[in-house]
């Protein structure tokens, strides 16, 4: 936890940005005009969820110094707070530290909660807290255990919203070519030796999808009304498969959970997202007013 991870500095683009968009699948309807507004540089607008990826430093997670068997890691919690709308392009500042350690016992792993803040030149842009499980970590001892956050109660009755959105199975291949190279989603033999029957979707990849759901659904396709998003990772997801995400409206906010069509299976729950409601829509969403 004490450790000083390096701050990163990283330029991104409108090519960037079109294809963290088309890793999450959208444009495989071209004509659809909500997915191609993120695809297509003409009106060019970012997924807010974006920021879970840029400026992100990673290499402290095979530090010799730490020891973490990163073999046995897997995300299981993504928090993102946005503090002003994601440009389509620009340079941003990543602070990372390492906020808390729980240590769930020598057989039962350990879950490592890891904050980044990203800042341009204007200021802060977003806050990213990610929730890390190392399967093969546990007996290292701990803090506090406040790691990860409290399920809270479920809203009654079915959802309000169904939202479908179909995967390719070149998705996670796209994917990791923004940022998040893990082996376990290109590699057969590499999925095989973390225990699963093939590649997997990168779980980031199924949050930004449901970030998608939330905007298309209750922002009215405008992304820089989504001011928070986050939920926990309960399965993994296989590149082609058709994913629901099931919504629950209350107001400025939005209760979901994402299914795998296919299999019936549950891959992302507990989630939770925000949105402003109020604000006048401007082209330049540097001048959003409230």
């Amino acid at each position: 936890m004490n450790r000083e991870i390096p701050r990163t500095e990283q330029i991104y683009t409108a090519r960037d940005t079109m294809l963290y968009a088309l890793g999450l699948g959208l444009g495989l309807d071209p004509l659809d005009p909500r997915q191609l507004s993120y695809v297509y540089e003409d009106g060019l607008r970012a997924l807010p969820t974006m920021a879970a990826v840029l400026a992100q430093e990673r290499s402290w997670f095979s530090d010799p110094g730490i020891g973490l068997d990163t073999t046995g890691g897997v995300e299981v919690q993504h928090g993102l707070t946005l503090h002003r709308p994601l440009q389509p392009a620009g340079a941003l500042r990543g602070e990372t530290r390492i906020t808390d350690v729980l240590d769930k016992g020598a057989a039962r792993g350990a879950i490592v909660a890891v904050r980044t803040d990203l800042s341009d030149a204007a200021g802060p842009v977003a806050t990213s807290i990610q929730t890390i499980y190392f399967r093969r970590d546990g007996g290292c001892g701990g803090s506090n255990g406040t790691a990860r956050p409290q399920p809270q109660p479920w809203p009654a009755g079915p959802p309000d919203i169904s939202f479908l959105h179909p995967t390719s199975a070149q998705s996670a291949l796209i994917y990791r070519l923004s940022g998040d190279d893990t082996s376990i989603h290109a590699s057969p033999a590499a999925a095989a030796a973390a225990g699963f029957d093939r590649p997997i979707l990168h779980g980031l990849a199924t949050y930004g999808i449901a970030a998608y759901a939330v905007i298309a659904t209750c922002c009215d396709n405008r992304p820089e009304r989504l001011t928070e998003i986050d939920c926990s990772f309960t399965a993994p997801v296989f590149p082609g498969e058709t994913l629901r995400i099931d919504l629950w409206r209350n107001g400025g906010a939005v209760r979901f959970r994402v299914v795998c069509a296919e299999r019936d299976v549950v891959v992302a729950d507990q989630g939770r997202a925000t949105f402003a409601r109020d604000q006048a829509y401007s082209r330049d969403t540097n001048k959003i007013r409230l």
